[in-house]
């Protein structure tokens, strides 16, 4: 009777999350203003959850049998014992050793998937770091640290508009059989995105481990909304996933003991890494800056990416110093 019941108290969980989630949203004007056509459709209609949705389980109505790789799990037909389940030889030993709390049972294009949620130790960070590797985010080249590593995305943009195109070409016909062309690329784009973002926040993460040195990113908060594009540029910027890159960086970082700090982004494109002269004249085309005070030239990417480490040391430095110990005072 216990896991019914159990069942029952996710499903009210669920709803209530979904319903707080969407006033939230509501309140901090996500939604459009009241009114507005968006705001009308989030508000006129109940919420509704998808058949296959992801379903909340806990160690009630889930159990796990590591060394057989199996897992018994309770639907409403009943207890289903010793289904087998794989993985990566890296996330079973992870899935042994340091899972916590719920798993989500979900099912994507025929499959079921166990996501379970597990709890890492993070390695302490380096205290004293030998510098900051700075790293600027972009469109022509994705990632460009200090080091002088550059990460093209060339050759995936050209994808992406080649994936787009196919996509507006079945949408347009209408029929079953361009409807059943399009399901096996649907999310086609968004893997290979993520799978590009791990590869280089790995490697950034992995040269800044090596080295002992620290990571400065760019605080890209409202990018899309300060960036100023002509329209074929919009959809590249607005469909690329910089704050998954950021966060996948952030979160290696914690594991291998690097410390990550933010810095603001105002000018690093127009700034020297020099003599830190800003001018907008600096950067005369995409790829190159030259500077109009020193005469330093530069790739653009790079510069930027050397005025980021800059940054991101003093903001190390200015954050250590502000750490005053207490006084104690003598009578």
């Amino acid at each position: 009777m216990v896991p019914r019941t159990q069942a029952a108290q996710h499903v009210i969980k669920k709803t209530s999350d979904a319903y707080t989630a969407l006033a939230g949203n509501l309140n901090a004007g996500h939604l459009g203003r009241p009114g507005s056509t968006r705001f009308r459709r989030a508000t006129e209609k109940p919420i509704t959850f998808r058949p296959e949705g992801a379903q909340p389980y806990d160690d009630r109505m889930l159990s796990w049998q590591m060394t057989q790789r199996t897992v018994s799990i309770w639907t409403v037909a009943g207890r289903m014992k010793r289904l087998p389940f794989t993985g990566e030889e890296t996330q079973l030993r992870l899935l042994a050793h340091h899972r916590q709390g719920e798993s989500d049972l979900t099912s994507q294009n025929g499959h079921w998937y166990l996501l379970a949620t597990i709890d890492i130790p993070e390695t302490p960070a380096t205290s004293d770091p030998r510098g900051f590797i700075g790293v600027d985010l972009g469109i022509t080249n994705i990632a460009t640290t200090s080091t002088g590593h550059r990460h093209s995305g060339r050759h995936l943009n050209r994808s992406r508009q080649n994936d787009r195109r196919n996509r507006d070409n079945l949408a347009r016909k209408h029929t079953r059989s361009a409807k059943r062309r399009a399901k096996p690329r649907a999310g086609k784009e968004a893997r290979r995105t993520r799978d590009i973002n791990h590869k280089i926040s790995k490697h950034i993460v992995t040269e800044a481990q090596r080295t002992g040195r620290g990571i400065a990113l760019e605080n890209l908060g409202g990018i899309r909304e300060r960036a100023r594009l002509k329209k074929p540029q919009r959809v590249t910027i607005h469909s690329w996933a910089f704050a998954q890159l950021g966060a996948f960086i952030a979160y290696k970082a914690r594991r291998a003991g690097v410390p990550v700090v933010h810095v603001h982004p105002a000018h690093t494109s127009q700034e020297c890494s020099r003599c830190h002269h800003i001018d907008k004249r600096n950067r005369p085309t995409q790829a190159v800056f030259s500077c109009r005070n020193c005469g330093f030239v530069e790739h653009a990417d790079l510069n930027a990416s050397h005025v980021i480490a800059d940054r991101g040391w003093w903001t190390w430095v200015c954050g250590a110093e502000s750490q005053v110990p207490a006084l104690t005072l003598i009578a």
